[in-house]
């Protein structure tokens, strides 16, 4: 039993004895042999470099990691491999990527294009459809972009919103057509012309009980839309046959 009981402490002072060697060794090493990596984030190339040296350690600059950043400037440490308060062998090189700053993107041409395909063409620039707005145009097609914000060629941040004005489906100003049956031809004519809208057909036609020159029949009907382009049509009231223009 007693044999036993020596065996046992003298293994225990072996085990202490390689403990605190083992200690002493790694506590040498760490004062001697390593260091912890700085934090770079934010600093330019000449100051993360010294930074480095003072650690004893080298700069490896990284270039595919170089990235866009929103909260980096461009130029300045953006991210390093091993990271910051990684404990390192000195002499060991860290590699360091910096930031391109915040990315911006180019707002591509709209004009003349239908919503449906700006709409397109602003995700596949990586932006995206803010208000669409529409707006009478006698120049632009109907459905069609006639101007835009940004302008086109201006920088912008990606999946930023970009504002349509869009031409309607109707061009030009919208009129509600009067209703002008039983109404005098000549005083009508003058109405409609002195205000540039277009006369077109007029047929006369004789109409018992109606005096000459009154207006029996239009086109388009009372309540309709109107636009300055659109041809009116009338059928007016006469005493002679076959009379027309």
């Amino acid at each position: 039993m007693l044999r036993w009981t020596l065996r046992g402490i003298y293994l225990g002072v072996l085990l202490a004895i390689s403990t605190f060697f083992a200690y002493s060794s790694f506590n040498l090493f760490v004062r001697s042999g390593a260091t912890s990596v700085p934090d770079l984030v934010g600093l330019s190339e000449a100051e993360a470099m010294n930074l480095l040296v003072d650690q004893g350690l080298t700069f490896r600059r990284d270039e595919a990691a170089d990235d866009f950043h929103d909260e980096v400037p461009a130029g300045k440490v953006a991210a390093h491999t091993p990271g910051p308060r990684t404990l390192v062998k000195r002499g060991s090189s860290v590699a360091v990527a910096f930031s391109l700053g915040p990315q911006v993107l180019k707002v591509p041409n709209l004009a003349g294009q239908n919503a449906q395909a700006a709409q397109v063409a602003l995700a596949a620039a990586g932006l995206s459809v803010g208000r669409v707005l529409s707006v009478g145009s006698e120049l632009a097609e109907p459905g069609t972009v006639v101007d835009q914000h940004p302008r086109a060629g201006a920088g912008t941040a990606p999946s930023a919103p970009v504002d349509l004005l869009v031409s309607r489906f109707t061009r030009g100003e919208i009129y509600i057509m009067p209703d002008l049956v039983y109404r005098r031809y000549e005083e009508i004519r003058r109405y409609f012309e002195q205000r540039n809208f277009r006369l077109g057909s007029v047929k006369f036609e004789v109409y018992e009980g109606i005096p000459e020159g009154v207006i029996l029949r239009q086109f388009p009907l009372a309540g309709h839309p109107l636009r300055r382009q659109d041809a009116i049509s009338l059928v007016v009231s006469t005493t002679q046959e076959g009379s027309s223009r």
